[in-house]
């Protein structure tokens, strides 16, 4: 058997550039989630004004196609925007980051060719992003829209939205122009990932900020609590914080469980206080492997909220259908409506037991019997039980199909490879790592000669040929640190090597299943096909784990623990 912990010398390649689009499960998964809710869902809620009560737009297709999306809510000066530039490595056009509340405006991070801010009023027309049914919240909002576009390799994957920083006071919310916390609301719902920001050192919840997170109501799965600039108190001091930080999410939010917070300094700068390192690192690690995998867990999300909104439509079709049979057909309509509004609580009591309905797909009684008033009962649309058992098939049969081509305890190993393979489920985000920031260096630079082969956490045997390929590599021109899948491509197929071997290398390459190869990645490719060209070694099943990268490892546990 070929010996491939003892790498010796590596070609390199000149850049390329090429084109290779593949379809992916995502796509697919949504392309299928289209056509139900096109054929399905939408006429059910075009019948039944789900638009209105609900205050929610009907879905377009871009909507379905769209990246995950992370938003991030808190009060002023929590760190929302420096989190962001953390994340991303770099400025982006329109940040502004000071003690006073800077961000005054909702700002959408998209990735693109070239450095631009866009103007609200044109990103809600644009025909490739999901962003149409802002129009609802009017100029005065969109005038305090805007767009970030800018070349990123985290951005490929997912978009990030800035909010306001959220303030106190009656006055501020009056002067807003616009409503703060629908406008929340309408991002949550599409949102895979909220994250909601605290400073260690202001912990009170404003009324504004309760508002907010009572709108997130329905989506406490996606909630993940930060408590940032931890590293500004000391341990002890960090205890009470976090207690109380815990009490005043107890009282604000109804859920039986408790929220994840995640503790640390959320931003490159060294920590003040290096009592608590090691726990704001492992919490920090935490916090970007759920970032990370967010791409995979997409197709699972889209269809999450699929289910949660035929559910409410189709428990609005019930009661809409109840409140059109209790009307008289010629005389007292008008006393008939404001009986059946006044006697709502039982009206949902009737409906619910009659159809079997869980309480929790019932709209919110006093918001509801408000829409109810500039209504006319007469005019609605009777129950149609065709419609009701297009709903139902959506959820025994359509959408239960649709999961099980997403991975599942119930796959063998060979299934779940196959699974995991293909498209967007082996999709991560390239999140940060700064291990110097925790009084840590970073592998490989704390002795100039390397490690000795003897210390089997930190030694790489391609250390040496990683720096040797470090120029050819920044002449492939890679953006943010990846070579993008076209150029990788291209620098492959110029080895020569089948097409075979070049799928089997690309898979060992490519650790975290990204689709871009950094420089790390892109040395382990380079070693593999010069192992097969000049020493015409066979390619091994899998990596040794010397030839791993030893940032990349914790990847090859997570594959491992799968199978």
């Amino acid at each position: 058997m070929a010996d491939w912990s003892n790498p010796s010398s590596l070609t390199s390649s000149s850049p390329a550039a090429g084109t290779d689009e593949a379809i992916t499960k995502t796509n697919r998964v949504s392309s299928q989630l289209k056509a139900i809710y096109t054929e399905n869902i939408l006429p059910a809620e075009k019948r039944y004004r789900y638009d209105y009560f609900y205050e929610s737009p009907f879905l377009t297709d871009v909507e379905f196609d769209a990246k995950p999306q992370v938003m991030l809510v808190g009060q002023y000066s929590v760190g929302k925007t420096s989190f962001i530039r953390y994340m991303l490595g770099r400025d982006f056009p329109g940040a502004r980051i000071g003690p006073e509340p800077t961000t005054d405006r909702f700002t959408c991070l998209i990735n693109g060719p070239e450095e631009r801010t866009i103007p609200g009023n044109a990103l809600s027309v644009h025909p490739d992003l999901p962003f149409r049914g802002l129009e609802r919240f009017g100029v005065s909002f969109l005038s305090r829209f805007e767009g970030s576009q800018l070349p990123s390799s985290v951005l490929r994957s997912i978009t990030l939205v800035d909010t306001p920083g959220i303030l106190s006071g009656e006055k501020q919310r009056v002067n807003r122009g616009y409503d703060f916390t629908k406008v929340v609301a309408w991002f949550a719902e599409r949102a895979d990932l909220i994250l909601l920001l605290f400073d260690a050192h202001k912990l009170d919840i404003s009324d504004e900020l309760k508002s907010t997170i009572d709108v997130l109501k329905g989506h406490e799965d996606k909630i993940r609590c930060i408590l940032n600039k931890a590293d500004q108190i000391n341990r002890q001091q960090l205890m009470r914080v976090y207690g109380a930080l815990l009490w005043s999410l107890g009282k604000t939010i109804n859920s039986p469980e408790v929220l994840r917070v995640y503790v640390g300094s959320f931003w490159q700068e060294p920590l003040q206080n290096m009592d608590n390192a090691e726990l704001f690192e492992q919490e920090e690690s935490d916090l970007m492997r759920d970032l990370a995998i967010l791409p995979r867990q997409s197709a699972v999300r889209k269809i999450n909220e699929l289910v949660k909104r035929i559910r409410k439509v189709k428990t609005l079709a019930y009661i809409i259908g109840y409140l059109k049979s209790q009307m008289p057909t010629v005389m007292g309509k008008e006393k008939k409506q404001q009986k059946l509004i006044a006697d709502m609580p039982n009206v949902f009591r009737t409906i619910m037991k009659k159809h079997n309905l869980a309480p929790g797909d019932f709209p919110d009684i006093s918001k509801f019997s408000e829409k109810l008033k500039d209504t006319k009962f007469s005019e609605f649309a009777s129950l149609k039980m065709e419609q009701i058992q297009l709903l139902e098939d959506c959820l025994s049969r359509n959408l239960p199909r649709l999961m099980e081509e997403l991975p599942s305890e119930k796959d063998t190993p060979e299934t779940l490879r196959a699974k995991m393979a293909d498209g967007a489920d082996a999709i991560n985000v390239p999140v940060p790592s700064h291990r110097g920031k925790f009084g840590k260096a970073d592998p490989g630079t704390s002795n100039p000669f390397g490690y000795a082969e003897e210390d089997q956490d930190n030694y790489w045997a391609l250390e040496e040929s990683a720096e040797r390929l470090k120029a050819s590599f920044e002449a492939l021109g890679p953006v943010g640190g990846f070579l993008s899948p076209q150029v990788a491509k291209e620098v492959l197929v110029k080895t020569g090597l089948q097409k075979d071997q070049l799928r089997q290398i690309w898979n060992l390459s490519d650790i975290d299943k990204d689709g871009y190869f950094d420089h790390h990645e892109y040395v382990v490719a380079m070693f593999l096909c010069d192992a097969v060209i000049q020493k015409g070694r066979p390619i091994p099943a899998e990596l040794p784990p010397s030839v791993v990268p030893p940032s990349k490892r914790s990847f090859m546990k997570d594959a491992n623990s799968l199978f």
